[in-house]
């Protein structure tokens, strides 16, 4: 059995101990810090036989620990190990040495998402379509400058004059994503094209969209969360 399997195992194993209310009461409750068995079942309102079977299945999996008073040596006290909690986190990582975010015309959707990564990683990351338009959104822009986002202006790239092998692809639209088909390498963002409606609102609204995707991959990616906010003062889109 591989590490990764053994890991997935080890998650499932946590989840089932913690799916049960008087189990997740009981790591609530040592959150804080220790208690004795007494105590525990005082707070919870459980009887000992069922608080003994509780305090078992969550020492099996690694998230609690027993010890002896340093006072008498005779009273128990239970502690969490916060640590086992982190097999939680979702494991999956991203590493790519560069992110090509794609939707069908380039203009507004993938270089709006390229702008997102540039302020958020130091990953390189460029946008291009796979049927590209002769310029960006005159909107897109606009809306990016107003959440403290640059785009180029100057024109937009096709995608087989921009892709690299190892390129992580991200295709922003559904359209982009069902041209280029499936690949170990490809990620999908089922996002609406703004471009038909033409509004302020879908304008913010994908922006807000692809802000949340971007943060969600860049932490996957191992990227800190350390972007500023936009110079104009205006909190960044969620």
């Amino acid at each position: 059995m591989d590490v990764e399997t053994n890991e997935r195992l080890r998650r499932v194993a946590l989840h089932h101990a913690l799916a049960d209310p008087a189990r997740l009461a009981i790591v609530d409750a040592l959150l804080i810090g220790d208690l004795s068995p007494g105590e525990l079942g005082g707070f919870l309102d459980l009887p000992s036989n069922l608080l003994a079977h509780h305090l078992r299945a969550l020492q099996n999996v690694g998230l609690i620990a027993r010890s002896r008073s340093h006072a008498d040596r005779r009273r128990a006290y239970v502690r969490l190990i916060p640590a086992a909690l982190d097999a939680l986190r979702i494991a999956r990582t991203v590493t790519a040495p560069r992110v090509l975010f794609v939707c069908t015309r380039n203009a507004a959707r993938s270089p709006l998402a390229a702008a997102l990564w540039a302020a958020r990683s130091q990953i390189p990351v460029t946008s291009a379509g796979t049927h590209p338009g002769p310029r960006l959104n005159p909107r897109a822009i606009r809306i990016a400058g107003r959440h403290g986002l640059s785009l180029d202006p100057r024109g937009t790239a096709h995608i087989r004059d921009v892709l690299s092998p190892g390129d992580l692809v991200v295709a922003v639209c559904d359209t982009a994503y069902e041209k280029l088909g499936p690949a170990s390498q490809h990620v999908h963002w089922s996002v609406p094209d703004p471009g038909p409606v033409d509004t302020d609102e879908i304008f913010e609204d994908v922006l807000a969209q692809l802000t949340e995707r971007v943060d969600r991959l860049a932490a996957l990616a191992g990227v800190p969360d350390a972007r500023p906010e936009p110079a104009t003062g205006r909190p960044r889109p969620r």
